[in-house]
């Protein structure tokens, strides 16, 4: 039997070969003897089998671990992996953790784990029980008791390659009546239904009850595991979020119910009415200064509602794409000047598309060439407007700390209707010796 040092040193030589293999074996362990063989090698060598353990492997020890060791491991953590373990901490251990992060790290932690308020990701947990697929059946059953005798249940066990994707969901019945020695890649089940995390939970609701499932696997956008949602607690929350969908789509709060005291739905729906009245009046303010030439070109009043329209559409559009990339990540800031220059060079293509075909009803609505050209201009600026800005008014405010979602469409829509009607009346101006 090899000695103390002797031990040590082969521990050290398999630990700097293969960390792979040396954390894949540790998953399988008691977390409180993994502490142990953490304690015995130094910080370096097990930071480097720490880094490729699974990220709920790693909060499972980070719980157990001595404070410099758990500061060591967490200082060298990337933000993708840092926001996956903090997710599973226990309250102290967050408050530790916060600490030692300078604020980059924490401002792109917050960003990861900010998923939108209706998406999977704001509702998994992260309680599940998933191996690598190289692990033995044995290793994996013996895990298995160990969770079970300490009240860990799980409907569901998942497997994972090197990289934390998961491949595979093993079946009890199939990991009883395999070999010990089997692999678990060699008996999983490789065609996995899951999720991803900014899914919407309703698609999700409705995917799991027409599956018939107990939980189904959340995974970020490159197939990382990173949680699990139970179908017991999401089907409940469906009909009461479809309900307070409807009432926001139309200013009211979702939290306000049918009796709630008046006092609470004035106060949840007035502000959004003064907001609204406000932009209102921009746009009315505009049009004023226009009063001569529409009251000498009556005809021009029946086509503000034309440009508005068509102009809000299209920046709406814009701003849905926009929004959908931050919420999903897809914007590194090196590409937000390309994103701008992209949806404005679209609203240009879009504004020559439309004016041609609204400059032609109006010339053989009206009779008059010039009417439609002073409306087909006012289409090809507005819209490139429309476009330029439903891609900067988020990520500016991105940029700047504040919430895109909160009044991203009220500014737009301000935007568009006073830059419509400032350009439709402005041309009208210019060519009103020929529309006269």
């Amino acid at each position: 039997m090899p000695t103390q040092p002797t031990f040590l040193l082969l521990a050290k030589k398999f630990f700097e070969s293969d960390p792979g293999t040396v954390a894949r074996h540790l998953e399988t362990m008691p977390s409180e003897q993994v502490v142990d063989v953490f304690k015995k090698v130094s910080p370096v060598l097990a930071l480097e089998v720490f880094k490729h353990l699974h990220d709920n492997t790693k909060a499972i020890l980070s719980e157990k671990l001595p404070s410099e060791l758990f500061v060591k491991f967490i200082q060298h953590l990337d933000p993708v992996e840092a926001s996956n373990v903090f997710l599973s901490l226990s309250k102290e251990r967050k408050a530790v953790f916060l600490e030692i992060l300078d604020e980059k790290t924490k401002k792109e932690i917050k960003e990861l784990l900010t998923y939108p308020e209706d998406s999977a990701g704001r509702i998994m947990k992260t309680d599940f029980i998933a191996f690598h697929q190289d692990i033995k059946v044995k290793e994996a059953i013996q895990k298995i008791r160990e969770l079970a005798s300490k009240g860990y249940a799980a409907s569901y066990v998942y497997t994972l390659n090197h990289q934390g994707h998961l491949v595979g969901v093993m079946n009890m019945r199939d990991m009883m009546l395999a070999k010990e020695t089997d692999l678990l890649e060699t008996i999983m089940h490789k065609n996995v239904f899951r999720v991803e995390c900014f899914d919407d939970r309703e698609k999700v609701a409705h995917e799991i009850s027409s599956r018939n499932v107990f939980a189904v696997p959340v995974v970020d956008p490159d197939g990382r595991l990173c949680g699990i949602i139970h179908a017991e607690q999401l089907l409940g929350d469906v009909q009461e979020e479809a309900s307070e969908d409807l009432q926001k789509m139309f200013g009211a709060s979702g939290d306000e119910r049918t009796f709630s005291p008046v006092s609470f739905s004035l106060r949840t729906r007035l502000p959004w009415l003064y907001v609204n009245l406000l932009t209102a009046f921009l746009a009315a303010g505009v049009v004023s200064l226009f009063e001569d030439i529409i009251a000498k070109i009556t005809i021009l009043a029946v086509y503000l509602p034309v440009v508005a329209g068509q102009g809000g559409n299209a920046g709406a559009q814009s701003l849905a794409v926009v929004m959908r990339g931050l919420v999903m990540r897809e914007i590194p800031a090196s590409k937000a000047k390309q994103l701008i220059y992209k949806e404005t060079w679209i609203g240009i293509i879009n504004g020559l598309a439309i004016g041609v075909v609204t400059a032609g009803i109006a010339w053989l609505w009206q009779g008059n060439i010039f009417l439609g050209v002073v409306i087909g201009l006012a289409m090809i600026v507005n819209l490139a407007i429309a476009g330029f800005a439903g891609a900067l008014i988020p990520l500016s405010m991105k940029a700047v700390g504040l919430d895109p979602a909160q009044c991203s469409s009220i500014i737009l829509t301000t935007i568009t209707d006073v830059m419509g009607f400032f350009a439709f009346l402005g041309f009208a101006v210019l060519f009103q010796q020929y529309l006269i």
